[in-house]
């Protein structure tokens, strides 16, 4: 069993944060990922709203963070977490094939966007498909987008692309919004936004390199219709990947991991940062926020073990 003082899960932003900033601290840092670090980023064309950078391209911001959070000794590890169990003030992690122990375990394990699941949402991800209009709104200036979903996220994100947007449909297969009163009225009043109602999405069509449309069935008459597009946003639910850590009891009824603002869960010893955690906005930004005082907490909790 490799120990560590620090055990970081998952290669994200927020994690390579932490890690960089336990590993300053001189404690030992083992980072494990079960897929390549940068996490969501890799999968990010241009970042455009980090600071230092006018522009620049997502696996190159996620080698440079890498390459800054493991110069000071962290170890990256491959592997998928199974459980963590507390002993005392040890905590054991358990993957697919290893078991590591350590004084710290900080939860980096960020979520994922519900798909609709049609042709073209894969195949235009990143090149008209988005499912953050904060991370991408920009690219669609002056240009037609779709919104696909009716809850709060559907309508408020929408709201927003009106600011960089010609126009903003929002397509929903019911006959009305499920998001709060105050988001529906404020997207009522907004010239820019159109609504198609009782409409199953079929599928993301494009040319071969970018979005053009969006098709999709009119469920009280079965016919097909197509709205030319140059982006379609999807915003049918996001899920946190919190599967591993549902017996440690720092879930909530949704599975989101709740803090304080010194990122401790209800457990001594166990943080969370970054995307996996209940939070409003979820940006590179506040997960390298949540990471470096994660960082930093370890390093003091760890020194309440020595005194």
């Amino acid at each position: 069993m490799k120990k560590f003082d620090v055990m970081v899960i998952g290669a994200g932003p927020g994690g390579l944060t932490a890690a960089l900033y336990a590993s300053r601290a001189n404690l030992s840092v083992g980072i494990l990922d079960r897929g390549i670090y940068g996490g969501q980023m890799n999968n990010t064309a241009e970042v455009e709203n980090y600071p230092g950078f006018d522009s620049i391209m997502g696996p190159e911001l996620s080698e440079k963070m890498f390459s800054s959070s493991t110069r000071f000794g962290a170890e990256f590890l491959y592997g998928s977490v199974a459980s963590i169990e507390v002993d005392g003030d040890k905590r054991i992690v358990k993957t697919d094939e290893d078991t590591y122990e350590a004084h710290v375990v900080i939860i980096a394990t960020g979520s994922e966007y519900k798909k609709i699941g049609v042709h073209g949402e894969d195949e235009y991800s990143g090149r008209g498909v988005s499912y953050c209009a904060v991370c991408d709104g920009a690219f669609f200036k002056d240009q037609d987008v779709v919104v696909v979903g009716g809850g709060d996220s559907a309508v408020e994100e929408g709201v927003y692309l009106t600011q960089m947007a010609k126009s903003v449909t929002i397509v929903h297969r019911r006959d009305q919004l499920r998001a709060q009163k105050i988001l529906q009225d404020r997207a009522f009043k907004n010239d820019k936004i159109k609504f198609v109602w009782d409409a199953q999405t079929e599928e993301i069509m494009g040319d071969g390199n970018e979005v053009t449309g969006l098709k999709y069935r009119d469920k009280n008459t079965g016919e097909e219709h197509v709205i030319p597009a140059a982006g379609a946003f999807i915003y049918v639910g996001i899920q946190p990947l919190t599967e591993p850590f549902k017996d440690l009891g720092i879930l909530d009824d949704e599975g989101w991991i709740d803090t304080n603002i010194k990122m401790e869960t209800n457990i001594p010893g166990v943080y969370a940062i970054g995307d996996v955690r209940k939070k409003e906005l979820r940006q590179i930004t506040t997960a390298v926020g949540d990471g470096g005082i994660a960082g930093q907490e370890a390093f003091n909790y760890i020194q309440t073990l020595t005194d």
